[in-house]
């Protein structure tokens, strides 16, 4: 899906606002939160191979519908929903299969180098579909889409079910957050969805603000964001199981934020690059800390439900951060927005670090 990065500037061919580009791109993630909450419970009582076939399954069904989009209208935002339903169910059962083999103890190194296959896509993706749109047209660029989408299919089938450990009748939501205050709980939610929502500014946003600088190229900015944020990942994914999960947040968060003021002042090619090879340092970091964090509060047992959770508030703030950005960038234009994107973060991350507890880390004995 990572190939869609550059779907504003189809979109953009039909005059759309970017507010309406955001809610058409923002809808993707809502359909995602809709539907985890309902899946991550019955990924950890059955497994996750069959239902991420499930979502795959919808996404292959959505995808040639695209060559029928000659609107800013409906059908595209139709067409987003769809593909966010399917790529709900598919990421999170998919993510929940890889972490059901990784050790007690170095969880957040293993989510780490987990998520790296999603940068590796994320690095190559954008720019393939640059070539392939510039080139071929936005029909290839949407029939590549259901190539690979088929590729996936195929290899999850050949994917053996990963036995699930024995639960002894006890809920997916069961205590879940037990014993911390209700303001506490909020702010540990509000920190994945913050963190969704100054994404979408990069995400949704990147690629018509580096049009409008102008800049010829705007994949380089996504292959050096990935490539950061895997070297990082591999590198220093395990930072939060040795150091603790909080010490490694807030200063990933302060590099996402001090990154985005230093893109609001971007004019050039590579300052440009710079900037999306920082932001993959921030990324590379927070992921596998943030991730982790929430199933160290909730509960490994419950690790599935745990990363819907995550998964689903973070695409909260996507989904409600596109339409929002999108609309501070019609009033006061892309730098105010990416300026204001930092601010935010920035806040949250501070308020996190002093107010909400550290988890405890699992150590190899525990059950």
């Amino acid at each position: 899906m990572t190939l869609f990065f550059i779907f504003p500037l189809f979109l953009g061919r039909f005059g759309a606002s970017q507010s309406r580009v955001g809610f058409i791109m923002g809808i993707h993630s809502l359909m995602a939160i809709i539907v985890r909450p309902f899946f991550g419970p019955m990924i950890d009582r059955k497994g996750g191979r069959k239902i991420s076939l499930l979502g795959l399954g919808l996404l292959l069904a959505a995808m040639p519908f695209f060559h029928f989009v000659r609107d800013a209208g409906f059908l595209p935002f139709l067409l987003r929903a769809l593909t966010g339903l399917g790529w709900g169910i598919s990421m999170t059962a998919t993510i929940t299969i890889c972490s059901d083999l990784a050790p007690l103890d170095r969880m957040a190194h293993s989510i780490g180098v987990i998520g790296a296959s999603g940068l590796v896509a994320s690095a190559v993706g954008p720019m393939l579909a640059e070539e392939i749109a510039r080139s071929l047209g936005f029909g290839w660029l949407f029939n590549a889409g259901i190539g690979f989408i088929v590729l996936a299919f195929l290899c999850l089938l050949i994917v053996r079910e990963v036995p699930r450990p024995e639960r002894n009748g006890r809920s997916p939501r069961e205590k879940t957050f037990a014993g911390l205050a209700p303001a506490l709980i909020f702010l540990i939610a509000l920190m994945p969805v913050v963190h969704g929502a100054v994404r979408s500014s990069v995400i949704y946003f990147i690629a018509l603000f580096g049009k409008s600088l102008p800049l010829e190229r705007i994949g380089p900015f996504f292959f050096a964001f990935s490539t950061a944020a895997i070297l990082t990942r591999l590198g220093g994914g395990d930072l939060s199981d040795r150091f603790g999960r909080k010490r490694i947040i807030l200063p990933a968060a302060l590099v996402i934020g001090l990154n985005l003021f230093g893109l609001s002042l971007v004019r050039s090619f590579w300052p440009f690059v710079i900037s999306g090879f920082v932001a993959g340092l921030g990324q590379g970091l927070i992921f596998p800390a943030l991730s982790t964090y929430l199933i160290d509060i909730i509960g490994r047992e419950r690790k599935g439900f745990a990363l819907s959770l995550y998964l689903s508030l973070f695409d909260v703030g996507m989904a409600v951060g596109a339409p929002f950005f999108g609309w501070i960038s019609d009033l006061w234009g892309y730098r105010s927005m990416y300026a204001s994107a930092g601010a935010m973060i920035l806040a949250v991350a501070v308020l996190f670090n002093f107010k909400t507890p550290e988890p405890k880390r699992a150590s190899p004995e525990s059950p």
